[in-house]
């Protein structure tokens, strides 16, 4: 990398270690590109691993056709899952732990296979699944008030934060992906809901573009590995004292709060 992508790499790295947001990284270099910004993602993750932590999944994010369009894209990005980041079902997340969350309700693939592109199907994604498991993702992001373009949030390692899986296991040719239902709850009221469909049509072709997307960086989605394969409705901002819930009629529920 040079010595600006260095910079705006090390840029993120301080809004975690001050719990303070930053300037979009796209304003201290208006020429920073889709591939630099993955290369900032990969570098500052390379760097939490060297320091014990330890990728165990990757998320697909911009699955809904309205927020491509928000940010003026035709395709999703992506970024990592790190152990430090799984918070368990019913568990709470501390105010130091997040800057700016916001919750997704989702629905997770647990691998038992590996799947490396490029020619992944989602029939491939089907045979490669060991379960599937109704998620909460809280999204995050070290850019201030939330102001950025796809290339901040490809660099912010996709606006990641923390994520929550539940307890229930359900083999994948059990269900009708596409149109098993999810209603999220804040503080006990519905505020939202939608359906499999709202990821890009079928969350299982969201992990077979997100495989054959890591392609193009030479990694392989491992068995193992959990996928989070794009939010059913909009994400909705969390405060302390708040709790959420992800409901499924076949998934089940999961849950978190926020002291």
């Amino acid at each position: 990398m040079n010595e600006k992508v260095i910079s705006l790499s090390e840029h993120l790295t301080e809004a975690e270690e001050t719990g303070q947001g930053v300037e979009p990284l796209t304003s201290l270099n208006p020429e920073l590109d889709i591939k630099q910004a993955y290369q900032i993602q990969l570098s500052n993750i390379h760097n939490k691993v060297i320091a014990g932590d330890k990728i165990v999944g990757k998320k697909i994010g911009l699955t809904s056709k309205a927020m491509q369009d928000l940010l003026g894209v035709s395709e999703p990005d992506y970024g990592h899952l790190l152990n430090s980041m799984q918070v368990e079902n019913k568990g709470s997340v501390s105010r130091d732990q997040v800057l700016q969350p916001k919750v997704e309700g989702e629905i997770a693939f647990v691998l038992k296979k590996e799947l490396r592109g490029p020619d992944v199907t989602t029939e491939d994604v089907i045979k490669a699944t060991d379960y599937i498991v109704p998620a909460l993702e809280i999204v995050d992001s070290r850019i201030s008030d939330w102001k950025i373009t796809l290339a901040d949030t490809i660099a912010d390692n996709a606006s990641s934060g923390l994520f929550v899986l539940g307890d229930k296991e359900v083999n994948i040719k059990d269900i009708d992906l596409k149109n098993e239902e999810m209603i999220l709850y804040k503080n006990r009221v519905e505020v939202n809901k939608g359906k499999g469909s709202a990821a890009l049509e079928d969350p299982a072709y969201c992990v077979a573009w997100l495989a054959n997307k890591l392609y193009e960086y030479d990694i392989t989605l491992k068995a193992g590995e959990v996928i989070l394969s794009g939010a059913l409705s909009a994400a909705v901002d969390a405060s302390s004292r708040d709790t959420f819930k992800a409901s499924f009629p076949l998934l089940g529920e999961v849950e978190v709060s926020f002291k």
